[in-house]
Parts: C-alpha cells; structure tokens; sequence
C-alpha cells in the first residue's frame, strides 16, 4: 500500500480529519484496502479466454497453412495450453485485465460488502451520538463506499455523498489517491457543517485520525 500512499500522503490526509473535525462533531474515518476480494473466477476466466482465443487461432492457422505430420487435434491443443497459461498470468499481473473480467455488479457488491466490515471492525458506530462517517477506498475496483452512522444518516442524505465519491474515484483512475483523499476529507466536513452537525461544546475526539490501511 506504500506504494500508493506515501508518508506524506498519509501525514496530509490526518490533517485533513483533523481540520474537518474542528468544524462538525462527525468522526470521520478513512479507510483503503488493495482489493476487496480475490476474484479467484476471474482468473479461470482468464485462462479459458487465453485458452479459446490461441485454439481459435491455431485452428485458422491450420487451415490456411500447409501442415505435414501434425494431427489437428494437437495442433490446437498446445497452443489452447499455452493461451490458458497466459490467459492466468495476465489476470494476475494486469489489473485492469482482471477487472475487466469481473461483471461491474459483483465488483460493486465486493466492494460494499468490505466496507460493511470495516464499519464494524473500525468500530465507526462508538461515538457518543452516532455521528462517524466511513470512507471507504478499494483501489482495484477503483470504488469509494461513504457511510454515515445513524446521527449522521438523519441529516445527511446519500445521495449527497456522490459529489464526494466521484471526487475521490477521479484521483484513484489519475493516480492520485492521497490528494484526492484529503481534498474529500474536507469536503466530507463543509457538507457535515452546512447539515448542523455542530461541534459541542464537550465535543472530544472519539476515533482516531489517521488512514486506515485494510488487508486485502
């Protein structure tokens, strides 16, 4: 995860929840993970597309070519082998291969269904009047999941997080998650402020600050 959120980036975006915390009484906690899930049948969709594009080929090539001695039966098979191999190690190594092999809906319910357990694990719901925010970040997917507990849910329609999750997404497909991040932080508390979440007069500091970096 270093190698996409650097010291700085996470130095800017803890001020950035500090900052946004001076102004509101919602906890807001930022939270990435490399993937939200393995995606194991994208890789066997690899393989049998790297398998059925090289037995498609090596077929056509069989009869456009004179072939003395090779029966088509394995004509076609070793290469099909190959292509499989290739068709894995591509869905491994490339990203942006293997997302395309994953329907958009299963990536999208992934993705929420991680961030669920991050609500729970981060235990964004122990604030005395309900009022922590997840941000949820799944660089893979290149997907952003905003949850507001209850306190926040009564003033602060969904809906009114998009302007925020679109921000973000923007930064994560230009490389620049950290800034985008920080920038959606502070948004994050004018859009809490404008809603009176107000900062109390005993307001404390109930969660901590900093990024969160899931494991995948």
């Amino acid at each position: 995860m270093s190698r996409v959120f650097s010291p700085e980036d996470l130095r800017r975006v803890e001020e950035a929840v500090r900052d946004a915390e001076k102004r509101t009484s919602g906890e807001i906690v930022p939270y990435v993970v490399e993937r939200s899930d393995g995606y194991a049948d994208a890789t066997s969709r690899g393989a049998t597309l790297g398998a059925l594009v090289a037995a498609l080929g090596s077929a056509a090539a069989f009869h456009a070519v004179e072939v003395w001695g090779v029966p088509l039966a394995l004509w076609i098979a070793a290469p099909a082998v190959l292509g499989a191999g290739l068709g894995h190690l591509a869905s491994e190594l490339a990203p942006p291969f293997k997302r395309l092999l994953v329907p958009r809906g299963v990536l999208a319910e992934r993705v929420r269904e991680r961030a669920a357990q991050a609500f729970l694990s981060e235990e964004v719901f122990a604030t005395r009047e309900r009022t922590g925010v997840l941000i949820f970040l799944s660089l893979f997917e290149r997907r952003v999941v905003v949850t507001g507990d209850r306190g926040i849910a009564a003033k602060v329609r969904q809906e009114e997080w998009d302007g925020i999750v679109g921000g973000i997404v923007r930064g994560m497909r230009e490389g620049k998650p950290g800034d985008a991040l920080a920038a959606a932080i502070r948004e994050c508390g004018d859009l809490l402020a404008r809603h009176g979440v107000d900062v109390r007069p005993d307001d404390r500091d109930e969660l901590a600050n900093g990024l969160r970096l899931g494991k995948p």
